[in-house]
């Protein structure tokens, strides 16, 4: 998603030599593939968006899964950057870096200074060991290897599947086939289900589907299941202020730095809103006027989690989507991506 942004920024800044590989093309995990990589193309700069993400269910499940892969994608790609001669990265991390109990907002310094949440600690520490591998190159080389962490974000090109998505994106897709649901639009249901994937049993419990059989049970009332209490608050930004935000920091010289250059950055939008109420606003954008239902006996995660942007809005940054603004954006994609 990220990538994507940024790529379709470079391009209307008039980018001509952008080099990308999709999973297929390159293994990133595969340090042969990566060597071979850097050492046959001409790269100046680089920007390391690949990662295994997920939401909370995801990280909870798939840790083995989550702390390999994104530790040898970054380590990979970092090392043999600096062995091709790659003077400028920017490595995005992930707002989970910081302790479960992080003093609000979370600034820079708190990073480390507790224990982190249960369910996507083997997430948080591979991007803790890539913001801080850039900075021991940094020091070591004398490369300008720089990090950015950004608060959660969504946007156009998201994953939308709902056994590994984030937060926004799978409230996005549930009130959409509970809206289809109460309308009865079968086959709206049966396509958003070969564009998205497959829609797990409990859901289409909830809205009266069946893939198996093909049918819709019109006798049972559509309802969205939430998991944790709804209380939690989080920080959203929208994946286009993000890719602007990277590529503001990529560019930065080392003179916009006063004193010693920080290790890492963090990219937020400032403002918090609680889970219960972006379910709301996505429900009202979405036009779903049924139930929705929440289960306290799964995980809230972080009771908290606003950043501190500060240090990026002082030194010329500053975000332009509002969250109404960009969940419109987003459902607009999520719905013509069904239209093609």
């Amino acid at each position: 998603m990220v990538g994507s942004a940024i790529v379709r920024q470079l391009l209307e800044l008039g980018c001509k030599h952008i080099i990308t590989r999709t999973h297929s093309e390159l293994d990133l995990t595969d340090q042969s593939q990566v060597h071979e990589f850097f050492q046959s193309e001409k790269i100046d700069r680089v920007v390391l968006a690949a990662a295994r993400v997920g939401g909370i269910h995801a990280n909870n499940m798939y840790r083995a899964d989550f702390i390999y892969t994104n530790l040898m994608i970054q380590t990979n790609v970092i090392h043999e950057a600096y062995k091709g001669g790659v003077g400028n990265l920017l490595f995005l991390g992930s707002s989970c870096i910081y302790p479960k109990f992080s003093p609000q907002p979370m600034r820079e310094e708190h990073l480390l200074t507790g224990i982190l949440e249960q369910t996507n600690e083997p997430y948080a520490i591979a991007k803790i060991a890539g913001i801080k591998m850039c900075e021991a190159y940094n020091v070591q080389y004398g490369t300008s290897y720089r990090s950015v962490m950004p608060t959660n974000l969504y946007g156009p090109g998201d994953n939308y599947h709902l056994e590994n998505s984030h937060v926004i994106p799978a409230m996005i897709r549930k009130y959409h086939l509970a809206k289809l649901a109460m309308r009865g639009d079968l086959e709206g249901i049966q396509k958003d289900e070969r564009v998205y994937g497959v829609i797990p049993a409990d859901i289409q419990q909830a809205i009266g589907y069946s893939s198996e059989n093909g049918g819709l049970n019109r006798t049972v009332a559509p309802k969205v299941f939430l998991w944790g209490t709804g209380a939690p608050r989080r920080e959203f930004l929208h994946v286009d202020d993000m890719a602007a935000a990277s590529l503001y920091v990529l560019t930065l010289a080392q003179s916009n730095f006063e004193g010693e250059y920080p290790s890492f950055l963090n990219v937020g939008s400032g403002e918090e809103i609680t889970i219960k109420d972006t379910a709301q606003i996505i429900a009202g954008l979405v036009g779903f006027k049924g139930e929705t239902v929440y289960n306290p006996e799964q995980p809230d995660g972080s009771p908290r989690k606003l950043m501190d942007s500060s240090r990026i809005n002082k030194l010329g940054w500053k975000p332009l989507k509002t969250l109404s603004d960009g969940l419109e954006n987003t459902y607009q994609w999520y719905k013509a991506a069904l239209k093609d």
